[in-house]
């Protein structure tokens, strides 16, 4: 766990945020919250917590707090962990662990046994089993919750995908990237609780249009 840090990106997480750190304060791991320089109220809510590191994102949006979070990385590995509490960090022992071997371990609710979610809605449900059945036919990705960044993967390795997307196509293009650069991953079947508080902060018209057109223009580049 010395070797981890944990990228955490949030948003307007006042209710959520202080009861997850609270959560995670016995991990042995580095914490990085990466947020938006206007978001005073999350800074005061978590201003009496020790050994987190905060980092004030240059661009807003969700990849952006990613790529800024991953950049600022020193240990050999990182993990995405959003400041929600839906992700459960009791999966991080296995998951590094099975990263010895790997560049990412995917965690998926809809993997089995043992995935599942009590966050998921009809209509995020299906958005991602549509692009999750378009990532693997179009990239024979064999993954099973492309939507879902709950990730951990090697620095070096998060590093070489050189990501660039500031919003949420971001959720695709890190298995795409890592397929295309024939990188290993594996699954692990991941159950996702109910969030603390806050509310989901996917659109999901726009933001799966945009997610939609990023797996097009990957797919259009590697047939060129």
């Amino acid at each position: 766990m010395h070797d981890l840090t944990l990228i955490i990106p949030t948003k307007k997480e006042v209710e959520s945020l202080p009861f997850f750190l609270k959560e995670i304060k016995n991990y042995k791991c580095k914490k990085f919250i990466v947020l938006e320089k206007e978001d005073l109220e999350t800074k005061k809510a978590i201003k009496d917590f020790k050994n987190i590191k905060i980092i004030e994102q240059i661009n807003n949006g969700y990849g952006s707090a990613l790529i800024e979070g991953i950049n600022s990385v020193k240990t050999k590995y990182c993990c995405i962990i959003n400041a929600d509490g839906a992700m459960d960090p009791k999966y991080l022992y296995q998951m590094i662990k099975l990263c010895k071997n790997k560049d990412f371990i995917f965690a998926s609710r809809y993997q089995k046994p043992g995935g599942g979610s009590d966050d998921d809605t009809l209509t995020t449900s299906i958005g991602n089993f549509f692009f999750t059945f378009a990532g693997n036919s179009l990239f024979n990705l064999k993954i099973s919750d492309i939507l879902y960044t709950y990730i951990l993967g090697k620095t070096s390795s998060f590093k070489n995908l050189k990501l660039k997307n500031f919003d949420f196509r971001i959720c695709v293009e890190i298995p795409i990237k890592a397929k295309i650069q024939n990188m290993k991953y594996l699954c692990l079947p991941s159950y996702e609780r109910s969030r603390i508080g806050g509310i989901k902060k996917v659109n999901a018209l726009k933001d799966g249009f945009l997610i939609l057109t990023e797996i097009i223009k990957y797919f259009l580049r590697i047939k060129k």
